[in-house]
């Protein structure tokens, strides 16, 4: 389903469409796992999204994206209405768990996503027919 609703289309050739479904499944699994809400778990999705594409589009170094989660995760500023994280949908237990799951799915890796997003390279396909 989450395929469909990236709409994703090169999936089994694209190296850069895989993580990024792996990513959010991830996301969406470790969200589900958490018990939240529907709502709650609406407002992780937007900022899984938020933060990858902090990265992805923005090309924010890991300190300014970091900056940019904790305005959204604290309602100082609204970066975009619907996507800030705002602490009223979640406790500070679960604030610090996203806290967490945020620095070792993506932060830990931040110069990984970097390479897979700014960098050119020719993607080697192979296939067994």
């Amino acid at each position: 389903k989450l395929e469909e609703f990236l709409n994703l289309k090169q999936l089994k050739t694209s190296l850069r469409e895989d993580v990024l479904l792996d990513y959010y499944t991830a996301g969406f699994c470790w969200a589900k796992e958490m018990n939240f809400s529907l709502m709650q778990l609406s407002r992780f999705m937007d900022l899984l999204h938020f933060v990858l594409e902090n990265l992805s589009d923005k090309h924010m170094s890991i300190g300014e994206n970091l900056k940019e989660l904790g305005k959204a995760m604290t309602g100082i500023e609204e970066t975009d209405s619907e996507r800030a994280g705002d602490l009223n949908f979640f406790s500070i237990e679960q604030t610090k768990a996203i806290i967490d799951y945020l620095t070792i799915s993506l932060f830990k890796h931040y110069k990984l996503y970097e390479y897979l997003f700014h960098s050119l390279r020719e993607e080697l396909v192979m296939s067994n027919e």
